[in-house]
């Protein structure tokens, strides 16, 4: 098998906030994939043309770029990274409006349910 060809990026790509870490954590864990991380890519669809997949991944694959932040690992592809530049990763556990929140600087439109945006 060979080598996976990625990228190391930093968090000028992506930060992860305290509450995302411990809660990613705590799911990669769970999963028995501590050393994994968090898979984040735009894909279209959504009210406003553009929305946000997430998948717990165990690493990346090539052409993949990989940013450690806050104790744990994020992945991302190239086409995805140009959307996702400057973006924080948040989690709230509020009942309504819970779960991962991507909080990006390139969205220039975002519906209201939070989920999609406009770059």
């Amino acid at each position: 098998m060979s080598a996976v060809n990625y990228k190391i990026g930093n968090e000028k790509l992506v930060k992860v906030l305290d509450n995302a870490s411990v809660h990613l954590r705590g799911l990669l864990e769970k999963q028995g994939r501590a050393d994994g991380g968090l898979r984040i890519a735009v894909i279209g669809g959504g009210c406003s043309g553009l929305q946000y997949k997430m998948d717990l991944v165990d690493g990346p694959r090539d052409r993949d770029i990989l940013v450690p932040s806050n104790g744990v690992n994020v992945v991302i592809d190239p086409k995805s990274a140009l959307f996702v530049s400057g973006s924080e990763l948040d989690f709230s556990d509020d009942l309504q409006q819970g779960g991962f929140k991507v909080t990006n600087p390139n969205a220039v439109v975002t519906c209201s349910c939070g989920e999609s945006f406009a770059a």
